[in-house]
């Protein structure tokens, strides 16, 4: 469950909520630089914004997850090998190209870090690169050089809005979350809204503190916390290849409970994992699925992911219909390809509380049916526009609320659990992916 339950009557009410969440940790600056360019494959004019996070000084303290996909962006092929260095000083993030699989990439991933760490005094071991948009294409690696100047001439410290705002690409709105602890603080940034399961989104997360914990511990908590957090999403089933989350500590606060720093690292990163659902290409309604008493943590967070990625049942909760044959067959496909085993005679399931399946058996009337779809409204996000010359478009660029459509699955055999958050498939989805390079 989110650490809060907030209600948003306007785009103007949630960014000064974000302000709120928004202040730098001790001893973080960010800076961000916007510039013209024309990708080499596809010459049209595009815009790139590029985001410097930066320490004071370099940090041994540092931590980051990246993706699983086979075909790795450059930067993640890079930010492996810095984990290896000794200290890390700064994060240089660029929107529109993903820099995946294209000619020179790593090379020209790593001279964009060498001349950021040229202006701020520092080595180029010393800086992460990230990048996320099209992949494919080539970046503008000359353009990007002359643009870090104006980046880092924009170094400042009082909040992180400028650097939440600058990784977006397809998001309707920045995401920021932060908890204190003691004198210190953690705050977390996230850009992703498609391509999003991620395996460890195209999602990008940084998390920056000013507590002093060691990088061993740093490095352990920050794999516990994604593992229950960001791999618990699913948008739309796709893996990105840039995935990253990185984790920094400038090291300026003691820490005295680092059992608390990790339940709060925890709950930023679970309220980020569902920020970047909700604000997700084209969803409507955000499910958070629970499978409880299964016989493994494996099956209860497989069952959940098959149930809320089957796109026949995404479908139908786009349009508020309680089609829970729907979500029943997701179950059932599921078990019968990879549990074929597993005893369902004690399975049941309930949406918003309702049940609808038990004893082998639905258990529907018309009463449920009209409580189900009363559930399945309240959970949706905006109403559907009307498209206009044929594209559907979002019809907010705020969450008004966070609620879920909550559903529940007991296997009635076994002591795991797991929740999973997943979304529906709408027009708008599918007309942003239609045009998404285009």
């Amino acid at each position: 469950m989110p650490s809060t339950n907030l209600s948003f009557p306007d785009r103007n009410s949630h960014r000064a909520w974000l302000a709120t969440q928004a202040a730098l940790p001790a001893g973080f600056r960010v800076g961000t630089a916007r510039f013209d360019f024309t990708p080499r494959e596809a010459p049209k004019p595009a815009k790139m914004t590029l985001t410097l996070i930066a320490l004071d000084r370099p940090t041994a303290d540092f931590a980051a997850v990246f993706t699983k996909n086979a075909f790795p962006g450059a930067p993640v092929i890079v930010g492996r090998a810095r984990l290896g260095e000794p200290a890390l000083g700064g994060i240089i993030v660029n929107n529109k190209i993903s820099n995946v699989c294209a000619p020179g990439g790593v090379k020209g991933s790593e001279r964009i870090c060498a001349e950021t760490a040229r202006l701020l005094g520092m080595e180029p071991t010393e800086i992460l690169p990230s990048s996320t948009g099209v992949i494919g294409w080539s970046l503008p690696v000359e353009a990007m050089l002359g643009a870090l100047p104006d980046a880092v001439a924009a170094l400042a410290g009082p909040s992180v809005i400028p650097a939440a705002e600058g990784i977006v690409t397809t998001d309707l709105y920045p995401k920021v979350r932060r908890a204190a602890i003691g004198g210190g603080s953690i705050v977390g940034i996230a850009k992703g809204a498609g391509m999003i399961e991620p395996n460890m989104a195209t999602m990008l997360v940084y998390l920056l503190t000013d507590l002093a914990v060691p990088r061993t511990e740093l490095r352990a908590m920050l794999a516990r916390a994604t593992d229950t957090s960001f791999n618990c999403i699913s948008v739309d089933s796709d893996t990105s290849t840039s995935d990253t989350v990185a984790l920094v500590s400038s090291g300026r606060v003691p820490c005295a409970d680092f059992a608390a720093f990790e339940a709060a690292l925890t709950t930023v990163c679970r309220d980020l994992a569902e920020d970047v659902v909700r604000n997700g290409e084209g969803v409507r309604h955000v499910i958070r699925l629970t499978v409880k008493n299964a016989a493994t943590p494996a099956l209860a967070r497989a069952l959940g992911k098959a149930v809320i990625n089957a796109p026949l049942f995404k479908c139908a909760v786009a349009g508020n219909d309680p089609n829970v044959g729907r979500l029943v067959q997701a179950i059932g496909k599921h078990v019968g390809a990879h549990e074929p085993g597993a005893d369902l005679s004690r399975l049941r399931a309930t949406m918003g509380g309702i049940e609808i399946f038990a004893g082998g058996a639905f258990q529907l009337n018309p009463e449920k049916e009209v409580a189900l779809v009363a559930h399945l409204r309240s959970a949706q996000l905006y109403e559907s526009a009307p498209p206009k010359d044929g594209v559907f478009t979002a019809a907010i660029d705020y969450p008004p609320h966070e609620r879920c459509v909550e559903i529940t699955v007991d296997l009635g055999n076994g002591p795991a659990s797991a929740t999973v958050l997943g979304a529906d498939l709408t027009h708008e989805y599918v007309s942003e992916n239609a045009d998404y390079r285009s």
